[in-house]
């Protein structure tokens, strides 16, 4: 897919479209690119990134403010930065399939670089940078408020959904919590894990991801949604 079919792709994805598609590009590049292709050493999206985290803190505390006046500084402080975590963000890219997008090195892309967290995360950030840089700041604000601070209360628990699943399930149920390797795919430097969470016998979340960790937090996240919506 050439690049200018792919940003098009991507603004249809999220409902914006750039007046300045180089700021898309800039989000979209990844060191490692830049590196094997010689740019300029700021000419990947790093320093995008840093404005795109500042405009997500912003917009998440307005946000909590606004809508929790019941909550002290400190529990703000904690619901924030479940919000905004690697994994969380992470999973939100994931949602719009930006790791698809991604401009990175034949050696990053080869290794499974579209999937990391790390990488995920800040590509996700320096999106919304270049959103504000674009469009400004209510543009940014949107953005953020679809795709991000949308099912809140399920999403500040992605960061440890095992922790939150155990202290769900020990009140109502005696069976144990286990986690089990379900399935592994793909070439050893792209490997991913499929695990499965059971309790008792009963498989009730899956998940996957470049760790047995990530893989297991998934699981237990959806785990956690699939209970959510039985109590309703």
């Amino acid at each position: 897919m050439n690049h200018s079919k792919a940003a098009q792709e991507l603004e249809e994805k999220i409902g914006y479209s750039f007046k300045d598609r180089s700021q898309l590009s800039l989000a979209l590049t990844h060191s490692s690119y830049a590196n094997e292709y010689k740019l300029r050493r700021l000419d990947y999206n790093e320093r995008i990134e840093f404005l795109g985290d500042a405009v997500l803190e912003i917009v998440s505390s307005d946000f909590l403010y606004r809508n929790f006046p019941d909550m002290s500084e400190g529990q703000m402080s904690r619901k924030r930065a479940s919000l905004v975590c690697e994994p969380t963000l992470a999973y939100c890219a994931r949602q719009i399939d930006l790791g698809k997008y991604l401009l990175l090195g034949r050696g990053e892309d080869m290794n499974g670089g579209r999937c990391r967290d790390s990488i995920l995360s800040d590509a996700l950030e320096a999106l919304i940078g270049a959103i504000y840089l674009d469009g400004g700041t209510d543009c940014a604000a949107d953005f953020i408020m679809k795709f991000i601070l949308d099912d809140i209360e399920n999403k500040s628990m992605f960061h440890d959904s095992k922790t939150y699943l155990q202290e769900i399930l020990q009140k109502d149920h005696k069976d144990p919590i286990t986690y089990q390797l379900a399935q592994t795919r793909g070439p050893e430097h792209d490997r991913v894990f499929v695990m499965q969470v059971l309790l008792g016998d009963k498989v009730i979340g899956t998940g996957e991801g470049h760790s047995k960790q990530a893989a297991g937090q998934e699981a237990a996240y959806h785990a956690i949604l699939g209970l959510n919506r039985q109590a309703k």
